[in-house]
């Protein structure tokens, strides 16, 4: 069809002739569609992709260059606030202390359940200063005494530690934080520590955070960084701490140290308590009530103090199914909020512009929407899709440098893993399915929008059971370990790599079956640590 016109209106000869046109015919419909509506509508894929993926590189470099720049100038949050240790009043005695809640919400935490409460009960502090309160949800009754059990243990020993349980699951964390504030000794504490049921802070954990709230009226928050004590256990768990580690090393600590604004991890973290009050208290509206929270109270006028050499140990999912339902909670809710609270945003007149700018664009746009859609939409479907319809081209500084150059940026923060970058890209690429997926739903409020799956930990179960001497390995459900979605894509990326082999002159297909693979990985359930049952 070289020369023949765009024109809709095909020839009268194309509806006359035998069955042996029908293949010309399908042929020229083919053409017909690929001129008029493919390759325009490919052309516009990778111009917004290509905008995505500029806006994606400008904040990369950005936080890169900050991040270098307090490093250089040795920048540190004992610099910026003013930090005293506190010290016991020889008139006042340990009054001089402020009071301290800490609160454990769980969720039938069977295997970590005695190492968070029993790192909570052992922090320095006066014992008559601090309340331990465990807020247990469980719905297993098994679990719900066990967890009773293990306070009353601890009550026994003379810590001052309440358990406390309610009727129903309304809200999840936040429903369950949220009650825990209404009980009458709360009134009494001047600041509330946060710890999910697998964390595990150091005895010295409030001495060295408290000071920054204490001498700092206008602080409100002051996070501390994850320490995995699993990391190793798979790789799975290496390419989360890949992840996580560069939020923490560059995307906290940036907005820490220029806005005095970043997103509460839910966890180990001290709040001020009459700011939590002051920005509405906790919300149970999206599946983000820690960023929910952090967000209103910065409107408010407070301040954040990210303190990353404090660390708490935790653990990471290690099974590919805790995974998924993690990152779609993590993707979902941010975009959900987003969508909830971006004209509050604009319309606040307590802070700057250039933090409301900060907060729009850097925080929310581009870091959980526009990283989470150009990584699925642009690598793994319309870059393909172009080995297809060689008529549309993708420019070399967008296909490889950008994504190079942010790929580099984003495995600074873990030195020791760097030979594993390649393997963190495949990965890293087949989540961005489940956080593509996610955001869409965020976004417009669809079906799983407040879903809320707790994230399965294993603390020491699966070395005791791989140990034991008893153990058999249970038959393997294909239908439980078999990933539909991924298997697809897996196969679109495998036929678009075979298409360029043979027809293709892009020479994609190198990272088009190293990606297929990755898929199939995940589709066949490879991914991730086996839990037998």
């Amino acid at each position: 069809m070289e020369g023949s016109s765009s024109a809709t209106v095909l020839p009268d000869e194309f509806f006359r002739g035998g069955g042996t046109d029908i293949a010309g015919k399908m042929g020229m419909m083919w053409e017909q569609a690929r001129a008029l509506v493919i390759v325009p509508v490919l052309r516009l894929s990778v111009t917004v992709c290509l905008a995505m993926s500029v806006m994606l590189f400008v904040e990369r470099v950005y936080t890169g260059i900050v991040i270098i720049l307090i490093k250089l100038l040795r920048r540190r949050p004992h610099q910026q606030y003013k930090w005293e240790e506190l010290e016991e009043d020889l008139e006042l005695g340990n009054s001089a202390y402020p009071m301290v809640l800490v609160q454990i919400p769980m969720y039938n935490e069977k295997e970590v359940y005695q190492l968070s409460i029993g790192a909570a009960c052992g922090l320095s502090w006066p014992s008559d200063r601090i309340i331990i309160q465990v807020l247990d949800d469980s719905t297993d009754p098994a679990i719900k005494d066990l967890v009773e059990v293990e306070c009353r243990r601890w009550a026994n020993k003379g810590i001052n530690i309440k358990y406390e349980i309610r009727g129903n699951r309304k809200g999840y964390k936040a429903g369950a934080l949220k009650e825990g504030m209404k009980h009458s000794y709360v009134k009494n504490c001047d600041f509330v520590a946060i710890f999910d049921a697998d964390f595990q802070p150091d005895p010295d954990f409030l001495r060295r955070t408290l000071p920054f709230l204490v001498h700092n009226p206008d602080v409100a928050l002051v996070q501390a960084r994850w320490k995995f004590v699993n990391a190793d256990e798979c790789l799975m768990t290496r390419m989360q701490e890949m992840s996580l580690d560069y939020h923490f090393t560059v995307e906290q600590e940036v907005g820490s140290a220029t806005y005095a604004f970043f997103g509460f991890n839910g966890t180990a973290g001290v709040w001020r308590i009459s700011a939590v009050n002051e920005a509405g208290g906790w919300k149970d509206r999206t599946t983000v009530e820690d960023m929910d929270l952090a967000v209103r109270a910065s409107l408010k006028g407070w301040k954040f103090v990210y303190v990353g050499d404090v660390k708490v140990k935790n653990e990471l999912p290690s099974t590919f199914k805790a995974y998924r339902y993690q990152q779609h909670r993590w993707s979902c809710g941010p975009a959900n909020l987003f969508r909830k609270m971006a004209m509050e945003i604009a319309k606040n007149k307590k802070v700057s512009a250039w933090k409301k700018l900060y907060v729009i664009y850097s925080f929310f746009f581009v870091r959980k929407i526009v990283a989470h859609l150009v990584t699925f939409i642009f690598y793994c479907v319309v870059l393909p899709a172009t080995v297809l319809v060689p008529e549309v081209q993708v420019p070399k500084w967008g296909a490889v440098y950008i994504p190079s150059t942010i790929t580099l940026l984003n495995a600074v923060g873990t030195p020791r893993s760097l030979h594993l970058m390649v393997f963190w890209v495949l990965f890293e690429n087949v989540m961005s399915l489940h956080r593509t997926k996610a955001t869409f739903i965020g976004l417009f409020e669809a079906g799983r929008v407040n879903e809320w799956v707790v994230t399965e930990k294993l603390g020491d179960a699966l070395k005791f059971k791989l140990a034991s001497k008893a153990f058999k390995k249970p038959p393997i459900r294909i239908a439980e370990r078999v990933h539909l979605v991924e298997g697809i894509v897996g196969i679109y990326l495998f036929f678009c790599g075979c298409y360029d082999v043979v027809f293709g002159k892009n020479r994609y297909f190198i990272y088009l079956f190293f990606q297929s693979v990755a898929f199939f990985v995940a589709g066949f359930g490879y991914v991730g640590t086996f839990v037998p049952s």
